[in-house]
């Protein structure tokens, strides 16, 4: 279905590596997806050319931007059909992989999609401010990631309170991320957080993305998250 070869040529471009297994998996999520796409909406995305450049290479750019030790703990917050962290896992098979979404429709998918695609993991129906809260995702993280369009200070509050000291919150935003992230200081450093690094990337001239790395330096407090109302009508500023 996917152009396997192009995809394997523009990984190698940014130092992934793509395995024959490894491309044959991504063949099978691009079809199943495609497939329960026409009875739960997960994605408008859906020519095979699209699907390989704006959801596969775009999710294994994050293993650009950050290695990760051998067998890290990842939480994919918000996921959805699974972007960023599923593409991360067929590459990185070691990571030890949480998903996270608050649509129960959109768990069923991706548990049947990691059974389908070999891969271990657990995917789990939460608000992500309750999982927050909940100790057995708590600081449990070496890596906590999102590709969303949530504003970053909504986000950082939503997704820095999973990762352990020392961990890092990896986020995924436009190329243009600048005043966004001016914006977002406050909100980063109250949940614990320090910016390291923002790696930029053009795949082509139509795609542009910026990805964002948080370390952890100091607990979050208990307070937060707040409920997602209060996040969103009074964001830290």
């Amino acid at each position: 279905m996917i152009p396997k070869e192009l995809l394997m040529q523009q990984a190698a471009e940014f130092g992934i590596t793509l395995t024959e297994e490894m491309l044959q998996k991504l063949d099978c999520y691009a079809q199943f997806l495609v497939e329960y796409n026409q009875k739960v909406n997960l994605t408008a995305i859906t020519a095979p050319e699209d699907i390989a450049k704006k959801h596969f290479l775009d999710s294994l750019l994050l293993l650009h931007a950050y290695t990760p030790q051998p067998g890290a703990s990842v939480i994919d917050v918000g996921t959805g059909a699974g972007f960023p962290s599923v593409p991360v896992k067929i590459a990185r098979e070691d990571l030890k992989l949480t998903l996270l979404d608050s649509l129960n429709k959109r768990v069923v998918f991706l548990t049947e999609l990691l059974k389908k695609l070999g891969l271990s993991g657990e995917a789990v129906h939460f608000r992500a401010e309750e999982a927050g809260k909940n100790p057995l995702y708590r600081e449990q993280y070496d890596i906590a990631t999102a590709r969303a369009v949530a504003d970053l200070r909504e986000l950082a509050e939503y997704c820095l309170p999973f990762v352990k000291v020392g961990g890092y919150f990896i986020v995924l935003k436009g190329y243009d991320v600048e005043d966004e992230l001016s914006g977002a200081q406050k909100a980063i450093a109250a949940m614990g957080g320090k910016l390291e690094d923002v790696r930029k990337y053009r795949v082509n001239d139509e795609m542009g993305r910026s990805i964002l790395l948080i370390k952890k330096i100091s607990q979050t407090s208990t307070k937060y998250p707040r409920p997602s109302a209060k996040i969103a009508k009074n964001p830290i500023k």
